[in-house]
């Protein structure tokens, strides 16, 4: 059920969460369905209702540094330093955690990713619930991402309790993830926070290397962030015969993540043969949209 902001509806969010049921939420990333990240069998249900597969870890979300730090096992100087400047924001730091995060949240590793949203009312959610709450992207696994209440709605229909409908999302694609776990800060998906921002703050940083067996972070799947519709990125080759759709996206990078999904979205309900892309540009800036984009059109 989508439900608009209200103190009614918010108290009755945090207790569904408390009490081990689903809620989808808006971040200024993308809409998450949200589980008390400390009940295993409210992970549990994440998956079974994604469809989603186990060695895929889930990120969680709290609202403090504070609350943060309860949840790892190490604090390096470099997630000091990165949550004061991008937390709240679009940024998930993956560290060591503590043995009070259920395996289920981290596909069994040792490490767990944390971010503090930067939406009103996802923090006041948390804040209200008062546990760590952890929540991928409220959408069946591999498909287009929600960036409004509706989008999940049509997605997940009632195997969600409530859905927190706040508009649209303002950053548009999941959040930039670093790992601190390792010797050498790694990469382990783009995103609108940039490689040239967080080299700024802690020096070098490696690529992620190819996921084997569980993997370090969400967003690793080849194939993910899909419409329905064929995504077809233009080239040298010709375009395949039937009804297409262009994607057409803005010059900057930030307005492109916005609006990709949601475009995304309204193109795969025209029921057409196949959605054409051009390539983005090879910068830093963009590389969250053409990562997504790559995903998005591998078959």
């Amino acid at each position: 059920m989508i439900c608009r902001i209200s103190p009614e509806t918010m108290a009755r969010a945090a207790a569904l969460l408390r009490a081990g049921n689903l809620v989808a939420f808006p971040t200024e990333t993308v809409y998450g369905l949200g589980a008390d990240a400390l009940n295993p069998g409210a992970v549990r249900r994440i998956f079974e209702v994604k469809g989603r597969p186990a060695t895929s870890p889930l990120i969680v979300h709290v609202h403090s540094i504070e609350r943060a730090r309860g949840l790892v096992r190490d604090w390096p100087e470099n997630a000091t330093r990165l949550a004061e400047k991008f937390w709240p924001g679009p940024l998930t730091l993956v560290l060591s955690k503590r043995p009070m995060v259920p395996d289920e949240v981290t596909a069994g590793l040792g490490t767990v990713g944390i971010r503090i949203p930067a939406h009103p009312v996802a923090l006041e959610l948390l804040r209200a619930a008062g546990t760590p709450v952890a929540a991928p992207s409220a959408n069946r696994f591999t498909q287009l991402s929600p960036t409004t209440a509706q989008h999940v709605f049509d997605g997940l229909g009632d195997s969600v309790e409530i859905i927190l409908d706040a508009g649209p999302c303002a950053v548009g694609i999941e959040s930039t993830v670093l790992s601190l776990a390792t010797a050498v800060p790694t990469l382990l998906r783009p995103g609108t926070i940039s490689l040239a921002q967080l080299t700024d703050i802690v020096g070098r940083i490696e690529p992620a290397p190819p996921p084997v067996g569980a993997h370090t972070s969400p967003g690793q799947h080849l194939r993910h962030y899909q419409p329905r519709t064929r995504l077809i990125m233009t080239g040298p080759n010709p375009l395949p015969e039937g009804r297409g759709a262009y994607l057409r996206l803005p010059p900057d990078a930030g307005l492109a993540a916005a609006c990709l999904y949601d475009k995304l979205h309204a193109l795969d309900a025209l029921n057409v043969d196949w959605i054409a892309v051009d390539p983005v540009p090879e910068t830093r800036e963009w590389d969250g949209v053409r990562d997504r984009l790559r995903r998005a059109s591998a078959h």
